[in-house]
């Protein structure tokens, strides 16, 4: 790739992305933080102190190119989409930017990226906070799309877990079950899409290096529902998953992963560009058993 800024690269799967930039030997690698965070990398990394949402800040980023591969991992709103496709006009190559499931919503299972179509989806300016977790990724999609005239792919995601989950949602599910607190839970049937921190930095550094554009899916093969999730954590800890309905616990106890449909991707695209995902009970099992050995 080149000469590479990374926007976002301190942690979970940003850091784990700019490790195996660096571990390739071959680029020129540039993390662009608020500097709040002093990550260790396997290897020399330039840095940039960089506020996100200020678009003179990204014109600094900007002067430091141009930039063969960028990829954005911290964009939350259409008016940063449109500060960073005014800032990197004529200094980038090839632009990635880290979306969501959850550009789609519940419309059906599986969700292709035709789904949700940012080349026909009417934006308007906003700030990050103004408008939905989701409606924000859809518009920043869109302005990406629409108004870039560099290559753009937007890599969507479902719920990316691992060792390095700050989040803690799987986490949260078996110290539940180990702890015997209740989980509350609308569709336990439901089935979801995951992917590992690993996994999700291995298909952006491949994503980086190919020359797909648009939306791109990306996820672990196979279904997992939840209640056959919460049989492989009751296995493990030879305890009890007490699950309610929602309204039967309190919210701090209610699972992140309470969807009430089920929320699967097809990876179709990315796979016929030669991109091969793992299995999620290749990973599921092994990342349970860390976590409730308190390994994780």
């Amino acid at each position: 790739m080149g000469k590479v800024l990374v926007l976002g690269g301190t942690r979970y799967f940003g850091k784990r992305l700019v490790n195996l930039l660096l571990q390739e030997g071959v680029h020129e690698v540039t993390v662009a933080t608020r500097g709040l965070t002093d990550a260790e990398f396997a290897g020399p990394v330039n840095r940039l102190v960089l506020d996100r949402s200020d678009e003179s800040s990204l014109a600094k980023a900007a002067e430091a190119g141009p930039w063969d591969v960028i990829y954005d991992n911290i964009c939350y709103s259409p008016n940063e989409a449109m500060a960073a496709v005014r800032a990197f006009e004529g200094r980038v190559g090839r632009y990635v930017l880290t979306s969501t499931l959850s550009v789609y919503g519940f419309v059906k299972s599986p969700l292709s990226e035709e789904d949700f179509n940012p080349y026909e989806y009417k934006w308007a300016a906003g700030e990050r906070g103004e408008m939905e977790y989701g409606e924000a990724k859809r518009q920043a999609e869109a302005a990406f799309l629409q108004e870039a005239s560099f290559p753009v792919a937007a890599m969507r995601i479902p719920i990316v877990l691992g060792p390095d989950d700050y989040t803690r949602r799987l986490h949260f599910h078996v110290e539940r079950v180990m702890n015997g607190t209740p989980i509350g839970l609308p569709n336990p049937e439901a089935a979801m899409s995951f992917i590992t921190s690993a996994e999700t930095a291995a298909f952006l550094l491949w994503l980086g290096g190919s020359d797909l554009i648009g939306p791109v899916n990306a996820s672990s093969d196979g279904e997992l529902t939840i209640s056959r999730m919460i049989a492989m954590i009751e296995r493990e800890t030879g305890k009890e998953a007490r699950l309610l309905s929602e309204k039967e616990v309190e919210p701090e106890n209610e699972s992140p992963f309470g969807v009430p449909s089920s929320w699967v991707m097809d990876t179709s695209k990315a796979k016929a560009a030669g991109y091969e995902f793992d299995n999620v009970m290749d990973w599921m099992p092994d990342l349970i058993k860390q976590i409730a050995a308190g390994q994780a």
